[in-house]
């Protein structure tokens, strides 16, 4: 095991967020309530057969071990105009829904309405890595909304496609 020292675990943060990424919104009902986490390592195209999308996820979160327990993960690819929903949802102070349209599936994935892209999943593994786990899912159900642009993070900011 290598021990890192702070300014090599900075300038390796300052080098990771150089590189641009959608902002996607992982949620669904536990127990009647909904619960989401946000993260912008999503990819999408790991397998087309079956079709398989993945993210890391901290393993400090205290949210991904509820969300785990879902029979089915609501994943919204959020659009321009969604950065203040991004940071409600990943709000550790504040009720993460409040205002927020959202679609529930009969599975209890939820959708945020306005996305860009949404999927209907189902977890198929999960892996450690590091400080994160690498979590495998399995597209179930898709939703595209064609007119809007995705949200970008890039250089710890959001930011949006020019035209």
């Amino acid at each position: 095991m290598t021990q890192t020292t702070v300014e090599e675990t900075a300038a390796i943060k300052a080098a990771f967020a150089q590189f641009p990424s959608g902002v996607a919104a992982f949620s669904a009902m536990v127990d009647f309530t909904p619960e989401a986490l946000v993260a912008s390592s999503f990819t999408v195209g790991v397998s087309l057969e079956p079709p398989l999308v993945m993210f890391a996820v901290q393993n400090s979160s205290t949210t991904w071990p509820k969300l785990r327990q879902a029979q089915r993960l609501g994943v919204s690819v959020l659009a321009e105009g969604q950065e203040g929903a991004a940071l409600q949802l990943a709000s550790k102070t504040r009720d993460r829904f409040a205002g927020l349209d959202t679609s529930v599936s009969d599975s209890g994935a939820v959708l945020i309405d306005g996305a860009v892209l949404g999927f209907e999943c189902e977890v198929v593994s999960e892996t450690p890595a590091g400080d994160h786990a690498i979590v495998v899912l399995e597209v179930k159900a898709t939703t595209i909304n064609p007119e809007s642009k995705p949200l970008i993070y890039h250089g710890a900011s959001f930011r949006q496609l020019a035209a």
